[in-house]
C-alpha cells in the first residue's frame, strides 16, 4: 500500500472539530483504486464493519445505476442505545441500589489487591520515555488443535475461549508472572438483536482475574476461569472507565491500568465489501498503537470441509518491551500447551513444560521477582540491564516439547449458552449465546426513545 495510506491512517482525530471518520480515494491505475477508510474507535467497533460495508455496497450500487441511495430506517439508533444504557445503570435493581452501584461494588471487591503489574517475558525493561512502537505476529493453528480444545471445552462444560483463557493464564504463570493473572477480555455489548445492524461503539472490556495457585490440574483451572467469567459477564454493563475510576489504580499513558494482556475472541459477522461491477478486497491496516503490552486476537475460522476449521489470529505487542521472536515463541508455547492439556486435562499446571516457549536464565528470574516486588524504579536508577541476546537460541536448544497426539473432533461442539459474545454474531454451536438466565438478570430490550 502507498505510504500516503499509512500516513492517512496514522493521523490523529480532532473530535472537537471534525467527524470520527475519514475517507480518501487513491488512484493506483486507470482501473485500480484504493479507498482508505479510517475510523475512530469512539464511533465504531469490529462488529460495525459488517453493516458498514453492507450500507456502503448498497449505496455504491445505487449510484452506479444513477440513483441516490435509499436506506430503510433502522428500528433504533445509537442515541436510543445510549439512553437505554443510562436508564439501565440508573435503575433500582430491586435491592434499593442502582445497577451501576451493584456492579461497581462487585468489581471493586473482585479487583481489590490486583497486582499493579505482572512479570511478562519482556526482553527489555519499560523505558522512561516510551516510543509507542509496536509489532504484530500472525498465527494459524490447525483443525487438530481446535478439535482437541473443543472436546476439552465440552468435557468441562465450558467454551473454547474459556479453555484458551485458562491456557494463557497457565502459560504466563509458568513463565514467571505469578499466580494472580489479570487478563482483559472484550465483550460485544450488543445484548439486544435490535443492535446488530447498528454502526457504533458497544464494546466493553472486562478483567478476568485468574487464580492459578494451589497447583491445580488444568481441568480445575478451566472451572475457575468459567466461574470467574460467568460472574464477570453478569456484571458487564458498567463501563470499564467507571471501574477504573472506582479502583483508582496508578495510571500511566503507555499501558492499561488494570491489565497488561488483552485476549480478544473475534467472532464478528463476516465483513467484506461487494461493489457492483468491481472486484474488491478488504485489508486491515494496524496503526501500531496499543493500550496494552500484549494483545492477542483469536478467530475461529470455518473450513470448507468437516474438521478443517482453524484458530487464527494475531498478537500485537509493545516493541519497546518485546522482540518479535519472543512473542512468536510465546504463541507457539501456548499452542503446544493447549495440545498437551487437551490430552491430559488433569495434569497440574505447575508440571507443564514451557521451556521451549520461554526458558529464562537467572537474570530474567531476578528481573521478574524485582517487578513483582515493585523495585523496577530502583533498577532503573542504579542497576544496569543487559538484554539477553542468546535467549532465542537457548529456547530453540531446549529439550523438545512433545504433546500427546489428540484426534480431531468428529462432531461440532455444543456449547453451554453461558458466554456473552465478544464481537460475534447470533449464537451458533461455535459462538455461544449471551449469559444464561441463571447467571444474569433479564435484560430489557432496547426501544426507540421518544424525543422531541
Amino acid at each position: 500500500m502507498p505510504d500516503q495510506v499509512r500516513d492517512a491512517a496514522g493521523q490523529a482525530f480532532d473530535l472537537a472539530a471534525g467527524l470520527p471518520v475519514r475517507a480518501r480515494l487513491f488512484a493506483l491505475g486507470p482501473e485500480e483504486h484504493l479507498l482508505s477508510l479510517t475510523l475512530h474507535h469512539i464511533a465504531t467497533d469490529g462488529w460495525s464493519l459488517a453493516p458498514l460495508w453492507r450500507d456502503l455496497s448498497h449505496a455504491y450500487g445505487q449510484r452506479v445505476q444513477g440513483r441516490p441511495p435509499y436506506m430503510d430506517p433502522l428500528p433504533v439508533q445509537y442515541a436510543d442505545y445510549a439512553l437505554w444504557q443510562r436508564d439501565l445503570l440508573d435503575t433500582d435493581d430491586g435491592t434499593g441500589a442502582t445497577t451501576a452501584a451493584v456492579q461497581l461494588a462487585y468489581w471493586t471487591k473482585k479487583l481489590t489487591g490486583l497486582p499493579p503489574r505482572i512479570a511478562l517475558p519482556y526482553d527489555r525493561p519499560r523505558p522512561q520515555n516510551p516510543t509507542g512502537r509496536s509489532g504484530t505476529c500472525c498465527f494459524r493453528w490447525d483443525g487438530a488443535l481446535l478439535g482437541a480444545v473443543r472436546d476439552l471445552a465440552r468435557e468441562c462444560g465450558a467454551t473454547v475461549s474459556m479453555v484458551v483463557q485458562a491456557g494463557l493464564a497457565a502459560l504466563l504463570t509458568r513463565l514467571g508472572a505469578g499466580e494472580d493473572i489479570p487478563i482483559g477480555i472484550a465483550v460485544a455489548g450488543r445484548t439486544d438483536t435490535a443492535l446488530h445492524d447498528l454502526v457504533g461503539f458497544f464494546v466493553n472490556t472486562l478483567v478476568l482475574r485468574v487464580d492459578t495457585s494451589g497447583a491445580p490440574g488444568f481441568r480445575t483451572l478451566v472451572a475457575r476461569v468459567r466461574e470467574t467469567g460467568l460472574e464477570a459477564y453478569a456484571h458487564q454493563d458498567v463501563p470499564v472507565e467507571r471501574v477504573v475510576d472506582a479502583l483508582r489504580p496508578d495510571r500511566t499513558d503507555d499501558r492499561h491500568p488494570l491489565f497488561q494482556t488483552l485476549l480478544v475472541w473475534q467472532n464478528t459477522p463476516d465483513a467484506a465489501p461487494e461493489l457492483t461491477g468491481a472486484t474488491t478486497e478488504a485489508r486491515e491496516l494496524h496503526t501500531g498503537r496499543l493500550v496494552t503490552d500484549l494483545e492477542i486476537s483469536v478467530t475461529e475460522t470455518p473450513g470448507r470441509e468437516p474438521g478443517a476449521d482453524t484458530l487464527a489470529g494475531a498478537a500485537h505487542f509493545n516493541a519497546d518491551l518485546f522482540d518479535r521472536a519472543t512473542v512468536e515463541e510465546l504463541l507457539d508455547g501456548l499452542r503446544r500447551l493447549l495440545m498437551d492439556v487437551a490430552a491430559d486435562p488433569d495434569r497440574p499446571v505447575g508440571g507443564l513444560d514451557t521451556r521451549a516457549a520461554g526458558e529464562r536464565g537467572e537474570r530474567e528470574t531476578a528481573a521478574a521477582d524485582e517487578l513483582r516486588t515493585g523495585l523496577a524504579d530502583e533498577r532503573r536508577a542504579g542497576l544496569a540491564y543487559e538484554p539477553r541476546t542468546d535467549l532465542v537460541d537457548e529456547r530453540r536448544a531446549a529439550p523438545a516439547y512433545e504433546p500427546r497426539t489428540v484426534p480431531a473432533a468428529d462432531e461440532p461442539r455444543t456449547a453451554p449458552a453461558d458466554e456473552p459474545r465478544a464481537e460475534q454474531p447470533a449464537p451458533t454451536a461455535a459462538a455461544p449465546a449471551p449469559c444464561s438466565p441463571s447467571c444474569s438478570r433479564p435484560r430489557r430490550p432496547v426501544r426507540p426513545a421518544h424525543r422531541p
